[in-house]
């Protein structure tokens, strides 16, 4: 069964229309007829996966892809007031240490590591979001820097598993290294396919939802 309100926000990004997806978006968060998480993962996530163009050619796809893609983008940005004030509402002055997440080398696909950050957000954590396509260097470089208690790094795409494996064990090696205590988390759609994978990858837990995060938060006090 599909959720309220999704076919609505579908239309909306159908259409291609930025403003209308995010009036829809903070309309309904405004009126609270809907929380973050919910529009996440219930309209937002699904909405791109989506499949739109069967009677187009795959060229087209792509770049309306993207267009789509973009929208959503913008709509997530645009909600970040509202993460900030469910976490007051919920977390008050709470703080549960600092979240790092990272998409790595050769992997563009970042929307559903952005929410991730802002899942970290709403559960008490000091999150930072570094973008798609990071280079390993960049990785460590930000990871000495923040000194982060967590460290989630989000691959979409299973082609992608092979490059990233260098890029946790990279982590991994550093983390041995400088007596680091951070907890490395793997996420993403390739490992919700491949769901064991992540012991080889050398990360120390997979986290799929948002619950996993809540759960996270509550032992880390």
């Amino acid at each position: 069964m599909k959720p309220p309100f999704y076919d609505e926000f579908v239309s909306h990004l159908d259409r291609e229309d930025r403003k209308a997806c995010v009036d829809f978006a903070l309309s309904r968060l405004s009126r609270q007829e809907i929380d973050i998480v919910s529009l996440y993962n219930e309209i937002l996530t699904p909405a791109l996966r989506e499949h739109f163009c069967r009677d187009k050619q795959r060229e087209i796809c792509v770049w309306e892809e993207h267009v789509r893609t973009s929208i959503v983008r913008t709509v997530i940005e645009c909600c970040y007031s509202y993460v900030i004030r469910e976490k007051e509402k919920t977390q008050g002055t709470a703080y549960r240490g600092k979240a790092l997440v990272v998409c790595p080398p050769e992997e563009y696909h970042e929307i559903g590591a952005r929410m991730v950050a802002d899942f970290f957000t709403l559960c008490g954590f000091e999150a930072t979001f570094i973008g798609a396509n990071t280079p390993q260097a960049d990785i460590l470089e930000a990871i000495a820097y923040i000194k982060p208690s967590y460290l989630a790094v989000s691959v979409s795409n299973h082609y992608n598993l092979v490059a990233a494996r260098r890029t946790f064990l990279k982590i991994r090696e550093m983390r041995d290294r400088t007596g680091g205590a951070f907890t490395i988390i793997a996420g993403g759609n390739a490992f919700r396919q491949n769901p064991d994978v992540y012991r080889e990858m050398g990360a120390d837990v997979l986290m799929d939802t948002f619950d996993d995060i809540r759960t996270l938060a509550e032992s880390a006090g």
